[in-house]
């Protein structure tokens, strides 16, 4: 069973950091890609970043230079780094898996994800 469990989030003002953590079970996928996505209040989930088996990350654009995804292998644990962050990054945080070789999964939306986390809460106030 695919479990996926997220924490790090809070409440912080403009300009802050946060640090997102994923704890993840039960997947065997040799290839695959994790991803961080999120949403607001009356929005649609969008994606935030992704990172696959050998590294490779994609970012959303409203991110790049922002935020930064890594993994832990040994630990199995995603990362996100938020820095600098935005009233706009306000949002439910959700970290997803699937079966993919590369990260333009992510690209492609959250309807291709297979798993998903119960979400952590991002609240960025002004």
């Amino acid at each position: 069973q695919v479990q996926l469990v997220e924490s790090g989030g809070g409440s912080v003002q403009t300009g802050g950091s946060l640090t997102l953590s994923c704890a993840a079970s039960g997947y065997t996928y040799s290839r695959y890609c994790l991803a961080w996505f999120r949403q607001a209040p009356g929005k649609e989930r969008e994606g935030v970043a992704a990172i696959d088996a050998d590294g490779s990350t994609s970012y959303a654009d409203s991110v790049k230079g922002r935020f930064t995804i890594s993994q832990d292998n040994a630990k199995k644990t995603l990362y996100l780094q938020m820095n600098n962050l935005k009233p706009e990054d306000t949002g439910m945080y959700y970290c997803a898996v699937t079966n993919a070789h590369t990260t333009v999964v992510f690209t492609w939306g959250a309807a291709y994800f297979r798993y998903w986390g119960q979400g952590t809460q991002v609240t960025v106030s002004s």
